[in-house]
C-alpha cells in the first residue's frame, strides 16, 4: 500500500467516524486507535506521518517490538488484547499509554503486586463482556460497577480511566446495540468516580458504537487491509 492510498483509506475512516460522531451529539469527541497487528513497521511510520498518533497492539511480545522498532517516534500506545499473568513484568517494562483490557479483578491484583515492585503506575480500562459472551473475556455487567470500585479501592497503582468493550459477535444489529449501550449505562455511573474514556467498536461496527456513546474505536483491518 502507498502512501495515496493510506491516505484515502484514513480519509475514508474519518469521515465515517465524523457522520457516527455528529448523529450522537456535535460535542462528542472520538479518538481512533489503529491496531497495527496487521501491518509492519514502514505502514506505522507512514499512518503516523499522516497524522495517526494512537496505536494498538493485542500482543505483549508485538508491544514491545513496535515500541523498540519505531521508539523515535512519540507514538501513544495501547494494549488491547488479553493478558496473561506471566506477561505482566513484559508489559510494564512497555509502559504503554493505556493497558485497555483489564479483565478481572484477580488480575487487577496480581498487577497491583508488581507495579508496586517496580514503583510505577498504569492507565487501565475494565474490560466488560457487555454480550455474555463464553469467547470473551472481561467482567460481567452487573458486576462491573462493584469490581471497578474495588480496583480503585485496592490497587493504588492502577489509574482506572473508563471501560471497553468488544460488541456481540453476532449479525443482529439490535443485539450488538444492546451490548454497547450496556457498556455506555455502567460507563456513566462511573464518571463521577472519574471514568473518562469509554472504549467501544471496531472495524465492522464502530459506526453503531459512536452513536451508542463511543468514545474511543479500536480500527485495524480498515486502515491496513
Amino acid at each position: 500500500m502507498d502512501r495515496a492510498q493510506m491516505q484515502e483509506k484514513l480519509d475514508q475512516l474519518i469521515w465515517r467516524v465524523e457522520q457516527a460522531r455528529i448523529k450522537r451529539s456535535e460535542h462528542h469527541i472520538v479518538k481512533i486507535v489503529a491496531v497495527s497487528k496487521y501491518t509492519d513497521e514502514a505502514h506505522i511510520r507512514m499512518l503516523y506521518d499522516l497524522g495517526q498518533r494512537a496505536f494498538g497492539e493485542n500482543k505483549v511480545q508485538s508491544l514491545q517490538e513496535r515500541i523498540e522498532t519505531v521508539d523515535d517516534l512519540p507514538i501513544e500506545w495501547h494494549f488491547i488484547g488479553r493478558l496473561q499473568k506471566n506477561k505482566i513484568n513484559h508489559l510494564i517494562r512497555a509502559n504503554p499509554f493505556l493497558m485497555q483490557s483489564l479483565d478481572s479483578l484477580e488480575l487487577a491484583e496480581a498487577m497491583q503486586k508488581r507495579l508496586e515492585a517496580h514503583e510505577t503506575n498504569m492507565e487501565c480500562l475494565l474490560q466488560i463482556n457487555s454480550a455474555k459472551e463464553d469467547t470473551k473475556a472481561g467482567v460481567m455487567p452487573e458486576e462491573a460497577e462493584e469490581i471497578y470500585l474495588k480496583i480503585k479501592e485496592s490497587c493504588p497503582n492502577i489509574e482506572l480511566r473508563g471501560v471497553m468493550t468488544i460488541g456481540a459477535h453476532v449479525e443482529d444489529q439490535a443485539v450488538i446495540r444492546k451490548s454497547f449501550e450496556t457498556t455506555y449505562t455502567i460507563f456513566e455511573k462511573l464518571k463521577p468516580h472519574g471514568a473518562d474514556i469509554c472504549s467501544m467498536g471496531m472495524s465492522n461496527d464502530f459506526e453503531l458504537a459512536i452513536e451508542c456513546g463511543s468514545n474511543m474505536v479500536r480500527i485495524g483491518s480498515l486502515i491496513f487491509k
